[in-house]
């Protein structure tokens, strides 16, 4: 993989005219969406990419072990489906110009990596870009969006994570519409993942087009800071936090894969990335690797009662709704008149928190049961307001539940 220095070095050389040219062959100013886009993901999408841990390190026994982990860890079994390659699996063209995955790294080639993943119940996705190269330097689609997308059908592909590298002077809404157009016509259902690292805004144009898209840089495994393209936990949060009128249904705000395991945070750390993320109604992708998880990364990737409001079928994004220094409230409406409420703390000491019926928009006499979904607790017939103590860079997390009289 080039280094975050080449690789954004590259973006800025990337070549125009084959960008230009990719634009005059797809007439992007009239360009239309004849087909509706499929409802692949009425709740946010829950799944595995190779990226966050592998990097361009990925090969078919990779893949293989990662989707067997999947099946038998319990993942599966909580909702996680996708098990996406990301870059560095393609390799050349051949002489009709179709893509070709690496022989040496994928010597079974792609449906029957494709048939042994589905075989575990799972379903299956691949990396593409809307430039002439993927962000790793390999062959990317610009120019080749219909050939490409029968390619991914034929290969039983389910998800298409389509990155924005070697894009030039590609305007992004035109170059992701042409690439839906070309999936719904390859005569396969296929989620589009948008990565164009929300430099467009494209919560304000995507929903007809992709079923999720990236509203930032990459993420890195650290608490803040910025490195490079990649941004740390803290900033990811703050550029997300007031998205959530973007964010719908079949079409998800996506702050970025999950690092939770990946071992640059603290468990506590790993929590509140989790919080967070069923908060903000994003897409579950768990990135680290699955063959060698430990306790923690395992009870974190898989508490049900927090993938629970991360999938409410609702699908309302939260909301921060108070914040006081390094001190937060964070709180999201469920189906059928429930809440949940998420108090963190960005800062290094214990602090007490709390949150108010009123910033949950609920009448302060109000009766309602209380589970924190990280300790099972149960409270009975709250009033007015809860909270506790919170720990450094940790969070408590609520689902209120209004008592009928």
């Amino acid at each position: 993989m080039t280094s975050t220095w080449l690789r954004r070095m590259l973006l800025v050389l990337s070549s125009c005219a084959i960008a230009c040219s990719a634009q005059a062959q797809t007439g992007h100013e009239t360009l239309k969406l004849d087909a509706p886009k499929p409802n692949l993901a009425p709740t946010p999408p829950m799944g595995w990419n190779s990226w966050n841990k592998f990097a361009c390190n990925v090969s078919e026994q990779l893949i293989r072990e990662q989707a067997d982990a999947m099946a038998a860890s319990g993942l599966k079994a909580a909702g996680y489906t996708y098990l996406v390659i990301d870059d560095c699996w393609q390799k050349s063209r051949d002489a009709d110009g179709n893509i070709q995955p690496d022989p040496e790294r994928f010597p079974s080639g792609m449906k029957a990596l494709a048939d042994y993943v589905h075989g575990k119940g799972l379903k299956f996705g691949l990396y593409s870009d809307a430039g002439s190269l993927t962000c790793g330097g390999r062959p990317g689609s610009a120019g080749h969006e219909f050939q490409d997308a029968r390619q991914y059908a034929r290969w039983g592909v389910d998800w298409l994570k389509y990155d924005w590298c070697y894009t030039g002077t590609r305007n992004p809404e035109a170059a992701y519409t042409l690439m839906a157009k070309a999936l719904r016509e390859s005569g396969r259902d296929i989620v589009l993942s948008i990565c164009e690292w929300g430099n467009s805004r494209p919560g304000r144009w995507a929903h007809p087009v992709g079923h999720l898209w990236r509203t930032t840089g990459d993420i890195w495994d650290g608490w803040k800071g910025k490195k490079a393209y990649s941004h740390g936990l803290l900033d990811i949060i703050d550029m997300n936090a007031e998205l959530w009128a973007e964010s719908a249904p079949n079409g998800w705000n996506d702050p970025d894969m999950l690092e939770v395991g990946n071992g640059g945070m603290t468990t506590a750390e790993y929590e509140s990335h989790f919080s967070i993320w069923a908060m903000l109604a994003a897409p579950l992708i768990a990135g680290n690797d699955l063959r060698r998880m430990d306790a923690d990364t395992l009870r974190i990737l898989t508490n049900a009662e927090v993938i629970k409001v991360d999938q409410d079928p609702l699908g309302r994004q939260g909301r921060r709704v108070w914040r006081q220094g390094d001190l937060e409230v964070w709180v999201r409406t469920l189906a059928g008149g429930d809440r949940a409420a998420v108090l963190f703390n960005r800062g290094d000491k214990p602090a007490d928190i709390a949150v108010s019926w009123a910033q949950l928009d609920l009448p302060a006499r109000l009766k309602a049961d209380v589970l924190d979904l990280w300790s099972s607790k149960k409270t009975k017939g709250a009033t007015g307001r809860h909270g506790g103590t919170v720990a450094p860079h940790g969070v408590l997390m609520f689902r209120i539940s209004p008592v009928t009289p």
